[in-house]
């Protein structure tokens, strides 16, 4: 399944993905450093990583939210990108709520609750990235109508079906039922 939203011939949304959970991510592990040494740039640091997450995490899930309505609907793949969106809600909700929790501190440091929030934030990430690669990796979500190996550079009007040398990759023309 092709995907709807494309920069440069690539598709958006697993570029967006990237910066809320690395800064999402890093947040929590500079809690876990402010923790061990007490050093009050890191709860400030974590605020402002969350900040950038969270406006991130928004572009992000406006993108996914235009290519999930493009999935057929009673697929595997309908559901299991409701299961990864509805996730990613949650975690977005989760350090927003610790990122309101801190707001009151001028050096932001995480409350323990606070703190909680972003770590469930965290570990429910690692399932909802689960599910964004058996998205893509699986059902074939955002990919490009007969990628293969040897497929044109995607900046060219070339179809990825479009063989560019090399010989017939072994799995053209491969098909299978689920």
């Amino acid at each position: 399944m092709n995907s709807r939203v494309k920069l440069f011939g690539h598709p958006l949304h697993p570029m967006l993905i990237v910066y809320p959970l690395g800064l999402l991510s890093v947040a929590v592990i500079f809690d876990l450093i402010f923790m061990g040494t007490k050093n009050t740039t890191f709860p400030i640091v974590s605020y402002w990583m969350i900040t950038a997450g969270l406006i991130g995490g928004l572009l992000a899930a406006l993108v996914g939210f235009t290519e999930w309505l493009a999935i057929p609907n009673d697929s595997r793949a309908k559901t299991i990108g409701l299961y990864h969106r509805l996730g990613n809600l949650v975690i977005v909700l989760l350090f927003a709520g610790s990122w309101w929790l801190r707001t009151g501190d001028p050096n932001h440091v995480p409350s323990t609750v606070a703190f909680t929030l972003s770590l469930l934030g965290f570990g429910l990430a690692l399932v909802t990235g689960w599910l964004g690669g058996e998205l893509v990796y699986r059902l074939g979500v955002g990919v490009d109508h007969g990628a293969n190996v040897n497929a044109p550079n995607s900046l060219t009007d070339k179809e990825a079906s479009t063989n560019t040398g090399g010989g017939t990759p072994k799995h053209a023309g491969r098909t299978t039922t689920r």
